[in-house]
């Protein structure tokens, strides 16, 4: 009994360095592949996107306009980066004439409905003004040399005198950031939520 189980081993092992058999049949082509999601097709709309890395498990790409994604994407982002440091600073730091709370969750209770609304309201004027009007999905574009994101707005210069590719690695950096800070901000949230504490 040992001497087949010893056996059987030995030609198990064996097996391993033997070269591979090759198939005649026809593969998928690992391009057409998503990186991201290696069991996925990679996502055709997203292509010529900064930040494409072949992520859209759920097919939004294929069902909404492109370009209103992107819009969305990049202001959540933006939002986010705000909130996180919003949401942070607001433990150690108190505005004159506002009680202070540890947790930031309860921040919104100490300054009241008011200004929260205007937050909302001053938000809504924003919207409105940088897409002249076009607030809705179908209009948002109307005007087809309107980039996402781009709203005109550096008034530091940070983009003046560099070249497309510099300008796609910003991009990318903000992307990413947003990315990033969309995460960020819930684990803060849910974190103050669940275990009752501030979060430093």
């Amino acid at each position: 009994m040992k001497t087949v189980a010893a056996i059987a081993l030995l030609a198990g092992s064996a097996s391993a360095f033997a070269p591979a058999q090759t198939s005649s049949k026809s593969t998928t082509s690992l391009d057409a592949m998503s990186k991201a999601v290696p069991f996925l097709t990679e996502p055709k709309n997203l292509k010529g996107y900064v930040g494409d890395v072949g992520f859209d498990p759920l097919g939004f790409s294929d069902k909404f306009d492109m370009k209103w994604l992107r819009e969305a994407e990049i202001k959540h982002g933006r939002t986010s980066m705000l909130a996180c440091l919003g949401f942070w600073q607001q433990q150690y730091v108190t505005l004159p004439g506002l009680t202070h709370v540890d947790d930031s969750n309860l921040a919104p209770s100490v300054v009241g409905a008011s200004a929260m609304l205007q937050i909302v309201f001053w938000g809504g004027v924003m919207e409105f003004w940088t897409n002249k009007g076009n607030v809705t999905m179908e209009t948002m574009f109307s005007d087809p040399d309107r980039v996402p994101g781009d709203l005109g707005f550096d008034p530091m210069g940070l983009s003046v005198g560099k070249s497309e590719e510099e300008k796609e690695r910003m991009q990318l950096r903000e992307i990413k950031n947003g990315r990033l800070a969309m995460l960020a901000i819930g684990g803060m949230i849910h974190h103050n939520w669940v275990t009752g504490d501030p979060l430093f």
